[in-house]
Protein backbone atom coordinates (compact mmCIF):
# COMPACT_ATOMS: atom_id res chain seq x y z
CA UNK A 1 0.00 0.00 0.00
CA UNK A 2 0.86 3.25 -0.63
CA UNK A 3 2.11 5.50 1.86
CA UNK A 4 0.44 8.79 2.57
CA UNK A 5 1.88 12.08 1.76
CA UNK A 6 1.51 14.97 4.08
CA UNK A 7 3.26 18.61 2.82
CA UNK A 8 3.88 20.92 6.10
CA UNK A 9 4.07 24.34 4.87
CA UNK A 10 5.15 26.87 7.93
CA UNK A 11 7.34 29.38 8.39
CA UNK A 12 8.25 28.59 11.40
CA UNK A 13 10.63 26.21 11.77
CA UNK A 14 9.86 24.43 15.17
CA UNK A 15 6.54 24.04 13.96
CA UNK A 16 7.40 22.32 10.79
CA UNK A 17 9.57 20.11 12.84
CA UNK A 18 7.37 19.05 15.26
CA UNK A 19 4.20 18.40 12.70
CA UNK A 20 6.80 16.46 10.91
CA UNK A 21 8.11 14.15 13.53
CA UNK A 22 4.78 13.12 14.86
CA UNK A 23 3.19 12.22 11.55
CA UNK A 24 5.83 10.28 10.28
CA UNK A 25 5.63 7.99 13.68
CA UNK A 26 2.10 7.63 12.20
CA UNK A 27 3.81 6.47 9.10
CA UNK A 28 3.25 9.22 6.77
CA UNK A 29 5.84 10.54 4.00
CA UNK A 30 6.34 14.36 4.95
CA UNK A 31 7.22 17.07 3.38
CA UNK A 32 8.35 20.40 4.27
CA UNK A 33 7.88 24.18 2.64
CA UNK A 34 8.96 27.18 4.89
CA UNK A 35 7.22 29.50 1.93
CA UNK A 36 5.22 29.55 -0.63
CA UNK A 37 7.36 28.90 -3.88
CA UNK A 38 8.96 25.64 -1.71
CA UNK A 39 5.47 24.19 -1.38
CA UNK A 40 4.32 25.09 -4.74
CA UNK A 41 7.46 22.87 -6.01
CA UNK A 42 6.38 20.33 -3.93
CA UNK A 43 3.34 19.57 -4.75
CA UNK A 44 4.28 19.77 -8.52
CA UNK A 45 6.08 17.20 -8.04
CA UNK A 46 4.80 15.00 -5.28
CA UNK A 47 1.44 15.83 -4.96
CA UNK A 48 0.22 15.30 -1.77
CA UNK A 49 -2.61 13.59 -0.13
CA UNK A 50 -2.89 16.39 2.64
CA UNK A 51 -1.46 20.17 2.88
CA UNK A 52 -1.47 21.05 6.52
CA UNK A 53 -1.03 24.95 5.50
CA UNK A 54 -0.14 28.50 7.95
CA UNK A 55 -2.34 30.89 6.60
CA UNK A 56 0.55 33.74 7.63
CA UNK A 57 3.79 33.41 5.85
CA UNK A 58 5.84 36.04 5.02
CA UNK A 59 5.58 36.54 0.93
CA UNK A 60 2.72 34.98 -0.15
CA UNK A 61 -0.21 34.34 2.27
CA UNK A 62 -2.28 30.73 2.61
CA UNK A 63 -4.97 31.65 0.49
CA UNK A 64 -2.57 32.65 -2.39
CA UNK A 65 -0.68 29.60 -1.91
CA UNK A 66 -3.87 27.11 -1.58
CA UNK A 67 -5.26 28.85 -4.88
CA UNK A 68 -2.02 28.05 -6.74
CA UNK A 69 -2.13 24.55 -5.34
CA UNK A 70 -5.55 24.03 -6.62
CA UNK A 71 -4.52 25.09 -10.29
CA UNK A 72 -1.96 22.43 -10.13
CA UNK A 73 -4.11 19.75 -8.57
CA UNK A 74 -7.72 20.53 -8.54
CA UNK A 75 -8.35 18.34 -6.08
CA UNK A 76 -5.77 18.69 -3.32
CA UNK A 77 -6.87 18.91 0.28
CA UNK A 78 -5.57 21.29 2.85
CA UNK A 79 -5.73 21.59 6.54
CA UNK A 80 -5.44 25.13 7.65
CA UNK A 81 -3.38 26.68 10.47
CA UNK A 82 -3.76 30.44 11.78
CA UNK A 83 -2.50 31.87 15.03
CA UNK A 84 -5.23 35.49 13.97
CA UNK A 85 -7.91 34.09 14.39
CA UNK A 86 -9.01 35.69 11.12
CA UNK A 87 -12.78 34.65 10.36
CA UNK A 88 -12.41 35.84 6.94
CA UNK A 89 -9.81 34.06 5.81
CA UNK A 90 -10.94 30.95 7.39
CA UNK A 91 -13.77 31.09 5.39
CA UNK A 92 -11.53 31.72 2.26
CA UNK A 93 -9.91 28.79 2.78
CA UNK A 94 -12.78 27.01 3.31
CA UNK A 95 -14.57 28.03 0.24
CA UNK A 96 -11.44 27.13 -1.79
CA UNK A 97 -12.03 23.36 -0.10
CA UNK A 98 -9.91 23.54 3.31
CA UNK A 99 -11.16 20.35 4.78
CA UNK A 100 -10.55 22.34 8.59
CA UNK A 101 -8.38 24.60 10.72
CA UNK A 102 -7.01 24.81 13.74
CA UNK A 103 -6.00 27.84 15.79
CA UNK A 104 -2.43 28.28 16.80
CA UNK A 105 -1.03 27.31 19.50
CA UNK A 106 -3.12 24.13 18.19
CA UNK A 107 -2.75 20.85 20.52
CA UNK A 108 -1.04 18.29 18.08
CA UNK A 109 -2.89 15.69 19.42
CA UNK A 110 -6.17 17.20 17.74
CA UNK A 111 -3.90 17.53 14.44
CA UNK A 112 -2.76 14.47 14.61
CA UNK A 113 -6.14 12.66 15.36
CA UNK A 114 -7.67 14.82 12.66
CA UNK A 115 -5.17 13.78 9.70
CA UNK A 116 -5.49 10.77 10.64
CA UNK A 117 -9.14 10.51 10.27
CA UNK A 118 -9.45 12.33 7.23
CA UNK A 119 -7.20 10.11 5.47
CA UNK A 120 -8.67 7.43 6.39
CA UNK A 121 -11.86 8.45 5.09
CA UNK A 122 -10.96 9.59 1.90
CA UNK A 123 -8.47 6.78 0.15
CA UNK A 124 -5.93 8.14 -2.18
CA UNK A 125 -7.72 10.94 -4.39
Amino acid sequence: MMKKKILIVDDQFGIRILLNEVLQKEGYDTYQAANGLQALEIVNENVPDLVLLDMKIPGMDGIEILKRMKKIEPNIKAIIMTAYGELDMIQEAIDLGAITHFAKPFDIEDIRVTVKKYLAEFPSA
